[in-house]
């Protein structure tokens, strides 16, 4: 096997890039600094900062006061050398937002999908609103992930059993990138809230971890070795459609909320589970603030016990040793109910995973968004080093 050698070119390719990364992380750094986390000298990092500014891809961002002699000039990454977008489509609002290549969000709107006739004319208006809130051209974007719900095909990353959006079918992806290029990505809502949740959660630093979504629909984003799993079509963390005891199959995978695990954790059936503990209708998150506030222990336990059976199914097969409970059920529950989770999986589970609340501040879906879009425009931008 031929290796490829180690040229001049190339090494500097993969010094700028490491420098990039560091100074993303850690923040405006000094030479001296710079060098001292990538091993290069002083002077190497001197002329790799100089390569670096002369591409606009970093700046200077200040001082460091020293000892006696002269305070060090401080270098960061250019957070205008590029920007992506990110955005949440749901039945009745997409929300947009825009980052620099460092990761602030310079601007976040919400529009009414209903002006715009088809899914690319909505994502435009969206992209171009948060464009201009940030006076930001929309030629600077360098990638779009879009988080929503249903199956996404990781062949070709159309949408299927998309219930909520029937307009976001096959071909949507390509209309999307023939309008706004080919860096647009399409991706599962709760996939995005794994993203988020490893970067900024409970899950920071935990490679095996799941996240279990229970809200108007069910859904598992699954981490595995530190990456999202998908699985061949997309359908991995489909949790929704999980045979369970006592719960007939669903005849018809295409009919809306069919699943097993959906009727035994859904709205519908947590309003029926409510009314026998004496709460009075409401939505369903609010059911489960008021049990949580009032100490309806009957209530939270049923609804530990329901959500178990769907953390013990998923724990037995991939054994994640971390469970994060997520969504407007699983936020609204909190750590009491992620306590009864836990222990209630215990008694019917051979292994214990731990079961946590989602840390993630803000929109989560929106949030593992600009995850996935930094990651791909820094690999653009930070790659294209010469």
């Amino acid at each position: 096997m031929s290796l490829r050698p180690g040229t001049p070119r190339l090494l500097r390719q993969m010094n700028d890039r490491a420098a990039l990364e560091l100074l993303v992380a850690h923040g405006p750094l000094t030479r001296g600094e710079l060098g001292e986390l990538t091993g290069l000298s002083r002077v190497t990092s001197g002329q790799l900062l100089a390569r670096l500014e002369e591409r606009g891809l970093v700046t200077t961002a200040g001082e460091r006061p020293g000892g006696r002699g002269p305070n060090a000039a401080l270098y960061a990454v250019d957070p205008t050398s590029a920007y992506v977008a990110a955005l949440e489509v749901l039945p009745d609002s997409v929300t947009a937002a825009v980052a620099d290549i460092a990761g602030e969000v310079v601007a976040e709107v919400t529009v009414d999908p209903t002006e715009a006739a088809d899914p690319v004319g909505i994502v435009r208006n969206a992209v171009l609103r948060a464009c201009a809130t940030a006076s930001v051209d929309m030629s600077r974007l360098r990638s779009f992930v879009i988080g929503t719900r249903g199956v996404v095909d990781p062949a070709t990353g159309d949408v299927r059993y998309s219930f909520d959006l029937p307009a976001w079918h096959v071909g949507v992806l390509a209309g999307l990138r023939a309008g706004l290029g080919e860096s647009v990505v399409i991706e599962n809502d709760v996939n995005l809230v794994a993203l988020a949740e490893q970067a900024y959660g409970v899950a920071k630093g935990v490679d095996d971890f799941v996240i279990l979504w229970t809200g108007v629909g069910q859904g598992l984003g699954v981490m595995l070795g530190g990456r999202l799993h998908r699985g061949i079509s997309g359908g991995a963390g489909e949790v929704g459609w999980l045979p369970v005891p006592g719960e007939p199959l669903p005849t018809d995978v295409t009919a809306p909320q069919s699943g097993s695990f959906q009727r035994l954790v859904g709205t519908d059936a947590l309003a029926g589970v409510a009314a026998g503990h004496g709460l009075a209708a409401a939505p369903a998150a609010d059911l489960v603030r008021t049990a949580v506030a009032t100490g309806n222990s009957g209530f939270l336990e049923e609804l530990a016990g329901r959500l178990a059976v769907g953390v013990a199914a998923v724990a037995v097969v991939l054994d994640p040793g971390l469970v994060v409970l997520s969504g407007d059920i699983g936020r609204a529950g909190g750590w009491e109910l992620a306590r009864r989770v836990e222990e209630a999986v215990a008694r019917v589970c051979p292994s214990r995973p731990k079961v946590a609340v989602s840390q993630v501040e803000g929109n989560p879906v929106l949030r593992g968004a600009l995850v996935a879009a930094l990651d791909q425009a820094r690999e653009q931008v930070f790659s294209s080093t010469i």
